[in-house]
């Protein structure tokens, strides 16, 4: 989750201010020459955390955190592994299970088993023979929609994927690239798991007649064509359906002023798919311990309950806390689309060209 993020994710999206704590000028490492040791943390631009969180990791580790965001999931995943053999930071957090496969196929990652492995839910565990990454978060990428549109509309909204190809949903739903956005690919994910290898193209074909609208990111789609969003009504969004997240509308609710008592958008539960975000120690990290012990501390329960009203994403700890806000209005789905990392390794790259060439071309 975006994400999401995730997302997530939405916090950047709906204008939270997030701490990006500046390490020393020597952008580095290991704190020579008597300066401040830093430790370096590449992410996507949902990345946000609590100031005293930080402010407690700080003090812990003896470590100064420095936040470098760089774009869309996908987007600082590509880029990540380009710069490998010279790499941005110490910790990459955002990978999540859609892109996992190429980041270990790639070699970004050097082995660590994080201090607290063992908490998190098995579920979420993945690569336990090798421990190049650590499970931090999780989220469900769905189809949001705006309930003030539908009501006014008197349209009943949409529940599944089967839904989205109806003539009454036509020229109403937006989405993310799938070539670059986390969330987009997520969705794509989400059909193929839903119709199988060789019905997911004939379901975007039909979705393509109906006039879905791709845009090349979450932000775009959610804060500037999605009408439901507070960001998309400044914007004067006209899609009153939007490939997003299930903690959207929560996220919605906790930032409005005055607060609203229900949330202005709601999910379409049977269009659910389950994200997993990871971090891992970036391969030839200047600081790797400094790496180490960041990602102790991502696992650690004052990060995991502080994380969730930050990117809007739930914990992958065993007992972390889940806001009131999340279980009243954006509880995880009960039945999300999932797919075994596996499979995804094997069809992606060519499952993300097919798509390219149906929906863009």
């Amino acid at each position: 989750m975006n994400t999401t993020k995730k997302v997530t994710i939405l916090a950047v999206g709906l204008g939270l201010v997030t701490l990006s704590a500046c390490g020393s000028s020597d952008g580095g490492g290991g704190g020579g020459s008597g300066g401040p040791k830093t430790v370096t943390l590449v992410s996507h631009n949902s990345w946000a955390a609590s100031e005293d969180v930080v402010a407690a990791f700080e003090k812990e580790s003896g470590y100064e955190l420095k936040v470098l965001k760089d774009g869309d999931a996908g987007s600082a995943v590509n880029k990540a592994i380009l710069t490998k053999d010279n790499p941005q930071g110490d910790v990459f957090f955002g990978v999540d299970n859609t892109l996992l496969s190429r980041a270990l196929a790639n070699g970004l990652f050097q082995p660590y088993e994080a201090e607290g492995s063992d908490l998190v839910l098995p579920e979420y565990r993945v690569d336990e023979g090798k421990h190049r990454v650590t499970p931090v978060d999780t989220g469900d990428v769905c189809v949001n929609y705006d309930k003030e549109w539908f009501g006014e509309q008197g349209l009943t909204p949409p529940k599944t994927f089967d839904d989205l190809i109806e003539p009454e949903y036509k020229d109403l739903l937006v989405v993310e690239n799938a070539s670059t956005s986390s969330p987009g690919l997520g969705f794509l994910l989400g059909t193929a798991a839903r119709y199988g290898d060789e019905g997911w193209p004939d379901y975007w074909k039909k979705l393509k007649a109906n006039g879905v609208k791709v845009v090349d990111g979450w932000e775009q789609a959610y804060n500037e064509e999605f009408s439901g969003s507070a960001g998309g009504k400044q914007a004067k969004g006209d899609r009153p359906l939007v490939v997003s997240y299930a903690s959207s509308p929560p996220a919605e609710v906790i930032y409005a002023d005055p607060k609203p008592k229900t949330a202005p958008t709601g999910v379409a539960e049977g269009t659910c798919f389950r994200q997993v975000e990871y971090a891992g120690l970036l391969d030839n990290a200047k600081n790797p311990e400094g790496g180490k012990a960041l990602l102790d501390f991502l696992i650690s329960k004052t990060f995991q309950d502080d994380m969730p009203l930050n990117m809007f994403v739930h914990p992958v700890r065993e007992a972390a806390q889940v806001p009131e806000e999340f279980v009243k209005f954006g509880p995880q789905a009960k039945d999300p689309q999932t797919m075994d990392p596996a499979k995804i390794a094997e069809n992606r790259d060519q499952w993300v060209k097919s798509w390219t060439s149906l929906v863009l071309k």
